[in-house]
């Protein structure tokens, strides 16, 4: 029975009469799970991945409709192994979706609703131990990830689960410690590695005074959309790395605002000026205070 294009507003509506609760909760499932996986791979080389699949699937469509039975032939054929071939492509994205899945942060999956509160004591928590580390002149690099996951990174160090604290940083980049030369990764506020090598910075025209750590950094921010923050071991000076440009001599307050600037988009401006500072809270404790030296 052929459809008539008058008949289909008539159509539709006796179909969503049909609908029970079910097929709509049924529905907004699929949906939000789509979503979920859509924004698991956006930012990463999946998401050029799929935007090659769905080129694909735009040229099969228009052999088909065009008649082009050469090229429908072939690309039906490669069809039949797609399921393979996506398990294959996706295979990172597929495993960290069934690690977080099985894992105790199940509920960081589906919500981030206590992301910010996270972050903001993992703000605070760095720029206690960068000022310390900076008036000691103890090396740090520390990385914060952003949408572009690391887990290849974080491998090549020392694997760790942990939260945040100055104390925990500063035990890492110790100098005598094993992990002091690598750099730490966090990701959603825990660190995830220490001691992991990063990428050395491929430009040219960087200053001779930078040293390894910060080209490291550099070189990380380059290959990534981490936010990257340098401790040097020589003048004791606070830099961060961002999209391949260095912002070197920041005094505590400029570190704090710029992570959160970075890391917190979403914070309203002007309720960040009111609310209290984690930094401030935790040297109002200390007898004196401390400088806002570099």
């Amino acid at each position: 029975m052929e459809l008539k294009f008058s008949q289909i507003p008539a159509f539709a509506g006796r179909y969503l009469l049909t609908l029970q609760i079910t097929d709509v909760l049924d529905i907004l499932i699929i949906a939000f799970l789509l979503y979920k996986l859509l924004t698991l791979v956006r930012s990463t080389k999946a998401a050029s991945l799929l935007k090659g699949l769905l080129v694909f699937f735009a040229v099969l469509a228009l052999s088909y409709i065009c008649q082009l039975n050469g090229i429908y032939y072939i690309l039906s054929k490669m069809m039949e192994m797609g399921v393979l071939a996506l398990i294959i492509l996706f295979q990172p994205e597929i495993r960290r979706i069934l690690e977080q899945v099985g894992s105790r942060r199940i509920v960081a999956f589906f919500s981030h609703s206590e992301a910010g509160n996270v972050m903001e004591q993992t703000i605070g928590q760095t720029v206690l131990a960068c000022t310390e580390m900076s008036q000691s002149r103890t090396g740090a690099l520390i990385v914060f990830e952003r949408e572009i996951m690391l887990d290849d990174l974080v491998r090549s160090g020392t694997v760790l689960d942990a939260s945040v604290s100055s104390e925990l940083l500063k035990n890492i980049f110790f100098v005598k410690a094993p992990m002091h030369d690598g750099a730490v990764i966090v990701r959603h506020g825990r660190i995830l590695g220490a001691g992991c090598m990063l990428p050395l910075s491929k430009n040219v025209n960087l200053s001779r005074d930078l040293g390894m750590r910060h080209r490291a950094g550099i070189g990380m921010s380059e290959n990534s959309d981490a936010v990257v923050v340098i401790v040097s071991e020589e003048t004791g000076s606070i830099s961060v790395a961002i999209g391949g440009m260095l912002k070197r001599h920041l005094k505590p307050e400029t570190l704090e605002n710029l992570l959160r600037n970075e890391l917190l988009p979403q914070e309203d401006p002007d309720g960040a000026k009111q609310r209290f500072s984690l930094l401030r809270l935790l040297r109002s404790r200390k007898d004196g205070g401390a400088d806002d030296g570099e």
